[in-house]
């Protein structure tokens, strides 16, 4: 069963971006990880066909980093 996870963000260059995904990645390798900086909330779509989603993983991530995030349901 696929299960997604989507977040508002306020990631707002491609570079960040690129580099977060790289590292959810790697951190997370059998997730799909996308932004969407073209949206307004600057999305970020976490997406597993394996197992559930970390969540707590991730948005731990996020702060570490610094980053504000804001899960959409």
């Amino acid at each position: 069963m696929k299960r997604v996870e989507i977040f508002k963000t306020n990631v707002n260059k491609y570079r960040e971006a690129q580099q977060i995904v790289v590292t959810l990645l790697q951190l997370f390798s059998s997730y799909k990880v996308n932004f969407d900086l073209d949206d307004e909330e600057r999305i970020l779509r976490i997406e597993s066909s394996q197992s559930d989603i970390e969540i707590g993983g991730i948005v731990k991530q996020m702060l570490d980093w610094g980053y504000q995030y804001e899960r959409i349901e």
